[in-house]
């Protein structure tokens, strides 16, 4: 009963937040959602193709139910699943992260929690779905946070879904961030003396 109720709360979990990275994609141009928000180059449609390459991987491959399209090797992974060439549209990225969820659910949906896998890039390789279970859901979250800070840097929208989403203050915005500006000044010795960290690598966000 409990091995039951732990893969299905696990697993509505992980489709929610599924569609919440997918959801910061909304209204974006092709640029935005593309371009790199960061010193390393994350970029939202990136962080969709990377999930839908760890879905694949860790809910086929490990369990002995390889993915019916063709991927990379974990072997030869070079980071490029973090990006997007110009060629790769939108919707084929979308698509293909969707499509790793159908797999990932008919891997989740047919085995027990505790059936046994094995993931050979893992320093202790032999696991159970509750392990990939978690670990995806993971970073999927972790995931989807960064988009949320990229897509508030963008054009300032937040939230996890869209019926949730509020009109955006400016003005009540401005106000609470000035507010934690001067808490910050204020811990740091006042404005003179606030003593900013020296950058490293930080890319300007507009173009």
């Amino acid at each position: 009963m409990i091995d039951d109720f732990a893969k299905d709360f696990l697993h509505g979990r992980l489709k929610v937040i599924r569609e919440a990275l997918v959801w910061k994609l909304d209204g974006l141009s092709e640029y935005d959602i593309r371009r790199p928000l960061a010193a390393t180059g994350t970029n939202l449609l990136g962080l969709v193709k990377h999930m839908a390459t760890l879905e694949a991987w860790y809910f086929g491959e490990v369990f002995g139910r390889p993915s019916p399209e063709p991927l990379g090797r974990w072997q030869d992974a070079d980071g490029s699943d973090l990006w997007v060439s110009p060629d790769e549209t939108r919707e084929q990225i979308i698509d293909f992260y969707q499509r790793a969820w159908k797999h990932a659910d008919a891997t989740i949906n047919e085995l027990p929690i505790d059936a046994p896998g094995h993931v050979p890039w893992w320093s202790h390789p032999d696991v159970k779905l509750l392990n990939i279970m978690i670990h995806v859901l993971q970073e999927t979250t972790r995931h989807a946070g960064h988009a949320d800070i990229l897509r508030e840097q963008l054009d300032g929208r937040t939230g996890l879904r869209a019926e949730y989403e509020e009109e955006i203050d400016t003005a009540a915005r401005a106000t609470h961030r000035a507010k934690i500006e001067r808490a910050a000044q204020a811990a740091a010795g006042g404005a003179g003396h606030a003593g900013l960290s020296a950058p490293h690598g930080a890319v300007e966000t507009t173009p």
